[in-house]
């Protein structure tokens, strides 16, 4: 029997999965990665950029991403631009330091520019297969509880307390009705190993959405729209401030968050997935990393903060993604929401929220398997799970893991299972906490 063009392009046998799989499973990624195109051009906007621009620009470097994560790197990763890194772009650099939008574009120009060198010489790959697999299965579970937060306060099941705390927010508003049933639709359907169960227990959601008065479907005569212009923000670089140490610290500070977020997502995912071979790495992970960068460049040079992997990948996954095709799927639906935008508004914030809490249980899983009798390992894989969730940061998750890692390696007489990158790693990681003291002595 002949090979289809699809199976010898992405291999799909190879990983038990097949077109139908990869096509919903691009969908879930999709329908829980879509906030971002509200999200985004809110954030964005609050900097004087055109939330408009920003909406298409959000999209099309989004899908020129997944476009080299789909064809060259054969994984089922969505990349757009990251929660965290906008919000840096827009009320650190911007607002609270007096630069202008143009100046942060650049900054996010010149992190891309680098991260494409780091990963042409194998840089960034190398740093993903230095971390021990009992961390990077610990980054599976600390993103599953992260994961999960981020569910739980969107639907305002969780919110916050009194100071930083967390509490128990109005479980009697129709949003958390919504919630729920879109919860326990994902389980129900899940339990009955019914492909697309995340999928459908979001568009479960959305009618229920609909229903309530929540959200509201637009007319048949007002589902189409063409896309914003970008001309108010594309290629609007500021270079006259380039050789500037507020620029270099700017730049670095995107580079250092996004390399780090990028590379726990993609260790985490493909841990849950079961993608990482014999050795704990991931096939392709430089071409992976690739992706983002080139991502991130295109989304400079059209108006747009840092484009990374995102963590909601976890959700095609859990429905059975594991080639390019489902990246290729999710980079699909990108585009049809260029035109169809007011229908996935009806989508509420609540029916995505749930898809996330199901994905934090599905990330766990690999719990089970670190070595919580050896505390050189227990320790580290500790504070990386505790703190990911607890500082909302994937990338302070991996720093305190390698850090504790070596630290705890070092003084038990382990230094033979400290890998020179490693070392390098958490010497790093140790600077930066201490930069603060050591900019007030020079």
């Amino acid at each position: 029997m002949e090979t289809s063009f699809l199976e010898k392009k992405f291999k799909m046998k190879k990983y038990n999965s097949d077109p139908r799989t990869e096509f919903l499973a691009g969908l879930t990624t999709f329908m829980t990665m879509s906030y971002i195109l509200i999200v985004n051009p809110d954030i964005l906007s609050q900097t004087g950029m055109d939330k408009g621009a920003v909406f298409t620009a959000t999209i099309i470097s989004s899908i020129i991403a997944m476009l080299v994560m789909g064809l060259y790197a054969n994984l089922p990763f969505g990349l757009a631009p990251g929660m965290g890194l906008n919000a840096f772009f827009a009320f650190t650099v911007v607002i609270a330091m007096g630069h202008d939008w143009e100046y942060a574009l650049t900054a996010v120009f010149l992190e891309g520019i680098i991260f494409v060198f780091l990963s042409i010489f194998n840089v960034r790959e190398a740093i993903f297969a230095s971390i021990p697999i009992g961390l990077k299965k610990a980054v599976s579970v600390g993103i599953g509880l992260f994961i999960t937060i981020i569910g739980l306060t969107n639907a305002g099941i969780i919110q916050q307390g009194e100071g930083v705390i967390l509490e128990k927010g109005n479980l009697l508003t129709p949003e958390s009705l919504i919630f729920f049933f879109s919860l326990f639709l994902m389980a129900f359907l899940t339990a009955k190993y019914v492909k697309g169960a995340l999928l459908f227990g979001i568009v479960g959601g959305s009618i229920l959405s609909v229903i309530l008065g929540v959200s509201h479907f637009p007319g048949i005569t007002s589902i189409f729209s063409l896309p914003p212009s970008l001309a108010p923000i594309a290629f609007k670089l500021e270079f006259k401030n380039l050789f500037t140490f507020e620029m270099f610290s700017v730049m670095f500070t995107f580079l250092f968050v996004d390399m780090f977020d990028t590379i726990g997502t993609l260790t985490g995912v493909a841990t849950k997935a079961d993608m990482l071979d014999e050795k704990g790495n991931l096939p392709n992970v430089g071409r992976a990393l690739l992706a983002d960068s080139v991502g991130t460049i295109v989304g400079a040079l059209l108006g747009t903060s840092t484009v990374t992997t995102f963590v909601e990948s976890a959700s095609g996954v859990a429905d059975g993604g594991r080639t390019g095709l489902t990246s290729l799927s999710t980079a699909f639906f990108f585009f049809i929401s260029l035109f169809f935008f007011p229908l996935f508004s009806v989508v509420p914030a609540a029916a995505t929220s749930a898809a996330l809490v199901m994905v934090g249980l599905f990330m766990i899983e690999p719990i089970t398997e670190i070595d919580f009798k050896d505390f050189t390992e227990a320790v580290p894989a500790f504070l990386t799970i505790t703190m990911m969730p607890f500082a909302y940061s994937i990338a302070e998750g991996i720093s305190f893991g390698i850090m504790s890692y070596v630290l705890l390696k070092l003084i038990t007489g382990r230094k033979n299972q400290i890998t020179p990158m490693i070392a390098a790693l958490a010497i790093i990681f140790f600077l930066r906490v201490i930069s603060p003291i050591l900019a007030t002595l020079f």
